[in-house]
């Protein structure tokens, strides 16, 4: 019954998102009938003591990420940036290769350590631009910003500096460079097999008709401007490389800059100093910095331009930034709620009776992201709780502890992306799409991450590759 009870809440919760309900609404209103049907005394605390305390927590940290991200999109949009360097990309490879072509831009800033919902904000306006250049269905704008965000570059590329790919080596004492090679193998096989599906899907859509989409009907569309191109393409990407580059200098150049582990914040007005932990905000201060100096790179290029529809641009920007924001949030309270509940622990004890220990570590780990709607939340979870178990049946078989961590690392980026999850949602209402629209393939991509993990293990096991 436990168990049923936490499927239920988590079965319904993606049957609201596929149907295009609020799961600002939707997530609260669930969890707490999870918990009322598990103890309905602990209602009003389990709201207001951890899923509330989740999702204050959340907005805390990342909020101020979601709107400088939004802030960030918003003026490559309206300065002209956007337009240029569609028109550029187009003038070198073509209008009929939009997708590739999005997907390396988005796997560049992901890879160089801009986050995922703030690669989303910044590669929208392009995306949506070449799609309609090139009358691309816009419904397929969000798999290919998702398979260059939310696959390869978040944890199976060596070196990636997405948390995912950080997670695991506290636990195995590893790098974020864990096998390398598998690493590679892993992220070749899912850009090619998922730029060959949306390819396939692309030519599929054309066949039947299908275009871009009409304009009344679409929503969120960045506005086409028509006329000559003023920027050239190389000031246009300027910005973007001022963040994936800032973002990387200001990471390695803040922990020098602040001594300690802690910084204490005491001003003549406070009764108490407040301690914030260096560690816990240094990867957020440098996106955030980063931001900041993408932001004035197109100001200093664009200023006359963006002045005339800042305003309103800023406007739309802020709307999105809180919608992307709240609905990310909300979905962390959820899977917090969901966590802490029975069915939750009896779900975990079970999956540890798998044998193979890289198997077990795959199917866990996938299993407890795709629970949680969360792929840093599934698979911290999972490995607060087995990482021992992991590390010791690995050693027992002689399996490096690298093959551990990418393995683990990979697998959180697999189920985790279910109708409830944040990114999902995020990546959804930034390009005004429902889940109807474009959920199918993103699912399909979900299936090939999956499948990529065990492709993975067998080149391990018929090779020995690490």
């Amino acid at each position: 019954m436990a168990v049923a009870i936490a499927a239920l809440s988590l079965l319904l919760l993606m049957i609201a998102a596929y149907r295009g309900m609020s799961v600002i609404l939707m997530a609260p209103l669930l969890a707490m009938l999870a918990v009322f049907l598990t103890d309905p005394a602990a209602v009003p605390a389990a709201f207001s003591g951890l899923f509330m305390e989740k999702v204050a927590s959340f907005l805390k940290l990342y909020f101020p990420v979601f709107l400088l991200g939004a802030l960030f999109g918003k003026l490559v949009e309206i300065s002209g940036f956007s337009r240029a360097i569609v028109t550029a990309v187009i003038g070198v490879i073509g209008a009929g290769r939009a997708i590739p072509a999005i997907m390396a831009v988005t796997a560049l800033l992901t890879y160089g350590g801009v986050s995922v919902f703030v690669a989303v904000f910044a590669v929208y306006p392009f995306a949506a631009e070449m799609f309609r250049r090139a009358d691309i269905p816009k419904r397929l704008v969000p798999a290919t910003i998702g398979l260059g965000a939310l696959t390869f570059t978040m944890d199976a590329l060596p070196g990636t500096p997405q948390i995912q790919n950080i997670i695991p080596t506290s636990f195995f004492g590893t790098t974020t460079w864990a096998a390398p090679v598998l690493g590679l193998i892993g992220s070749v096989f899912i850009a090619v097999s998922g730029l060959a599906y949306l390819g396939w899907r692309r030519r599929a859509m054309l066949a039947a008709g299908e275009g871009y989409g009409a304009p009344e009907t679409l929503v969120n569309e960045p506005e086409a401007i028509e006329g000559e191109v003023r920027v050239h393409p190389l000031i246009a990407l300027l910005p973007l490389v001022v963040v994936g580059v800032g973002n990387l200098l200001l990471t390695l150049a803040i922990p020098r800059w602040v001594a300690g582990e802690e910084v204490m914040l005491s001003l003549p007005g406070m009764v108490e100093p407040v301690a914030v932990k260096v560690a816990q905000v240094s990867a957020l201060w440098a996106v955030e910095g980063a931001l900041l100096l993408g932001i004035g790179t197109i100001l200093l290029f664009a200023f006359r331009t963006v002045a005339k529809r800042f305003a309103e641009g800023s406007k739309a920007a802020v709307g999105g930034a809180l919608l992307a924001g709240m609905n990310t949030a909300v979905e962390y309270g959820f899977g917090a709620v969901i966590a802490a509940l029975p069915g939750f622990l009896v779900v975990k004890e079970a999956l540890r009776a798998i044998p193979n220990p890289l198997v077990n570590e795959a199917i866990t780990v996938t299993s407890l992201a795709g629970i949680t709607g969360s792929a840093s939340g599934g698979l911290s979870i999972a490995l607060a709780a087995m990482a021992e178990q992991f590390a010791a049946a690995g050693d027992a078989a002689g399996i490096p502890r690298e093959v551990l961590h990418r393995v683990a690392s990979m697998a959180s980026g697999g189920m985790d992306s279910l109708p409830h999850n944040g990114a999902v949602i995020t990546l959804l209402a930034v390009t005004g799409l429902t889940h109807r629209q474009a959920y199918k393939d993103i699912f399909a991509l979900t299936l090939i991450k999956t499948v990529t993990v065990f492709v993975v293990i067998a080149v391990y096991y018929l090779t020995g590759l690490v």
